[in-house]
């Protein structure tokens, strides 16, 4: 196989990944620019009653935080205003910080969870959020995690867009935090990735169940729409929850509403390489409903998004020091690989400028985007099979 050869086959995978970085960069733009976003509330709604669950498993590096950040939250005017740990049979100290967290402030709770039921599946953290629903009674429930860090007029801010549009489920994108050298890597491609695939203006503007979505971290519901679906109780099997819930409350005729909340919460999912590979090896499949040919074709794309570019520019340098002979083919590889990574950059810059996404390692994007291709294909395998299909330890796999 000749020079000319292998940079024919190199030109034309980087035709394919000009095309796949336009439309990538103009289904991202076009889904941020029209995402409604989380706005500060002047004030608390008069008469807010709301319970906030947290549910919580070997979260001991994170409930303190994350409890004391929420009590932060102005609601002066509530009539109720009440803060419940689910501890679920946690092995680590997250059952004594829960227990002194209760002892210090009237209104925070700690729920110990009793064990799931002998002979029934319940999946991740819908038993414990079952459990903790049980005591609550304010009007409306928001669900966090543990990992979630409010600012103090978020809470209030939610209400009042839930009262605002009448959503009986109203969820908020978080900003995501990125600490540890893998989450600076893949997540700010995972999350440009969900932006596209789950576009605020359409789920919002859509009354069809399909095309439902909410993020886990937060979810405000109205009390009464909650009972109506069957809350958490109603998919205990369920692994990604959050979805489901979403298309239960469409199912129900109900109202969703999902926007951004980069302003006023974050989140860091993952601490480690580990977590996270745990994390979205997990959901990855599951988020598109198990579609085999869905999910290839996203993996294909991230990888002509995301790798093929500096595979192009690896192959220039290479061909420069090995032969350095003109030829057409060399000419058109040098000035793809120009344009693949200069809409690449403006990518990154563009997403970086509407809501933030970090420019950090950005140059490492193809060790990203190989990352995000392997676990695509690693959850496909994890989920066939219940091979090391795990969260926090706790094994996934089918029973029986």
């Amino acid at each position: 196989m000749g020079w000319n050869t292998v940079m024919l086959g190199l030109n034309g995978l980087l035709a394919i990944a000009l095309v796949a970085i336009a439309a990538f960069t103009w289904k991202l733009t076009q889904s941020l620019k029209a995402a409604p976003r989380l706005q500060p509330a002047e004030a608390a709604p008069p008469e807010a009653s709301i319970d906030v669950i947290i549910p919580a498993y070997n979260e001991a590096e994170n409930i303190c935080a994350c409890v004391e950040a929420v009590l932060t939250t102005a609601l002066s005017g509530a009539k109720r205003f009440e803060i419940w740990i689910a501890d679920d049979q946690s092995s680590d100290a997250t059952g004594q910080l829960a227990a002194a967290l209760a002892a210090q402030h009237a209104n925070v709770h700690h729920l110990t969870v009793p064990p799931r039921p002998t002979g029934e599946v319940w999946h991740g953290k819908n038993w414990a959020c079952a459990h903790a629903t049980q005591f609550a009674e304010g009007d409306y429930l928001l669900f966090i995690d543990a990992d979630v860090r409010l600012s103090s007029g978020a809470i209030a801010a939610a209400l009042a867009e839930a009262q605002a549009h009448q959503a009986d489920l109203l969820s908020c994108a978080p900003n995501i935090i990125c600490g540890c050298f893998a989450e600076w890597l893949v997540q700010p491609i995972m999350m440009s990735a969900i932006a596209i695939a789950y576009d605020f203006q359409a789920i919002n503007d859509s009354t069809a169940a399909d095309d439902a979505f909410a993020a886990g971290p937060f979810m405000l519901f109205r009390r009464a729409a909650y009972d109506t679906i069957g809350g958490h109780a109603a998919i205990p099997d369920v692994i990604v929850e959050d979805v489901e819930l979403a298309r239960q409350i469409r199912r129900h005729g109900l109202t969703l509403r999902y926007v951004l909340g980069i302003d006023l919460l974050g989140v860091r999912m993952y601490s480690s390489f580990g977590t996270l590979w745990e994390g979205w090896t997990k959901n990855y499949y599951l988020g598109t409903e198990e579609n085999l040919p869905l999910t290839l074709l996203s993996a294909f794309t991230i990888a002509m998004v995301f790798v093929m570019p500096w595979v192009g520019l690896l192959a220039s340098l290479a061909v420069t020091l090995l032969n350095p002979e003109f030829s057409w083919p060399r000419a058109i590889l040098y000035g793809l690989t120009a344009l693949t990574l200069g809409g690449y950059g403006l990518l990154r810059w563009l997403s970086h400028r509407q809501v933030g996404v970090p420019l950090r390692y950005w140059w490492l994007s193809s060790v990203g985007g190989a990352i995000v291709v392997a676990i695509a294909l690693t959850s496909i395998v994890k989920t066939k099979t219940g091979w090391g299909w795990t969260w926090r330890g706790r094994s996934l796999k089918p029973q029986g």
